[in-house]
């Protein structure tokens, strides 16, 4: 992509993102819709060596663009009837959803935790030709008022029990009555039965099962559509 072309204040961003690390882009196409995703090229360097297995509450989840998180920015991208709806991403990361979302026609609201995510975020709307994207940071243990929304969404957010709890609370009470979860996960996440579990007590849960190939290999994505029961 020529970085020219992109508004001076999301150039100004990917130049100081790109004077610590080698960047690239990544090209989702959904449709007629086509997304740049802005990421980091050599993941090792970021890493600086560490195992990324060694300390998985530690590990930077953003900086990898998961599985799950195609698989739902293409079902987010297929929606229909979306104009006027207002839609929120929760640990965004690179933002793939989100940004479908946004091409589909959603009111976007991309939330994450820290600055140098969001800065990554900015430019992969940009890039995508993407505007009126909300980016704000948003902590799940302390969440500030948001919404209500019609749609929250999450690709492999469930990587720590002690958030099941506190999402729970952002389900209930950012979700509008008549709103929609999306949730997408790796199939062997072992986190995601538990939390389905406690989710069940007041949400109506469907399961869809995606199977995807990667690196000649299938590998299964669960989505999961929640619903307030009535």
């Amino acid at each position: 992509m020529d970085i020219r072309t992109l508004p001076e204040p999301e150039r100004l961003i990917y130049n100081r993102i790109r004077d610590q690390y080698k960047l690239t882009f990544d090209r989702l196409e959904i449709g007629d819709k086509r997304l740049r995703l802005l990421k980091i090229a050599d993941l090792e360097e970021f890493l600086g060596g560490k195992d990324p297995l060694a300390n998985v509450s530690e590990f930077p989840f953003w900086i990898k663009l998961w599985d799950a998180a195609m698989v739902l920015a293409y079902v987010l991208g297929s929606q229909k009837d979306t104009e006027g709806k207002q839609l929120l991403e929760l640990g965004a990361g690179l933002g793939a959803p989100g940004l479908a979302a946004a091409a589909a026609g959603y009111t976007v609201t991309m939330s994450d935790y820290e600055d140098i995510i969001m800065d990554f975020q900015r430019v992969s709307a940009a890039a995508s030709g993407l505007k009126g994207i909300q980016f704000v940071h948003f902590d799940w243990l302390k969440p500030q008022a948001l919404g209500p929304f019609d749609v929250l969404v999450g690709a492999e957010i469930l990587f720590r029990d002690v958030f099941f709890q506190p999402l729970l609370n952002i389900f209930s009470t950012l979700l509008k009555p008549d709103g929609t979860i999306f949730l997408a996960h790796d199939a062997t996440r072992q986190s995601l039965s538990k939390f389905l579990k406690l989710a069940e007590k007041d949400f109506d849960i469907a399961i869809k099962k995606q199977t995807i190939k990667r690196d000649g290999k299938e590998k299964t994505i669960i989505v999961n559509r929640l619903r307030h029961k009535q």
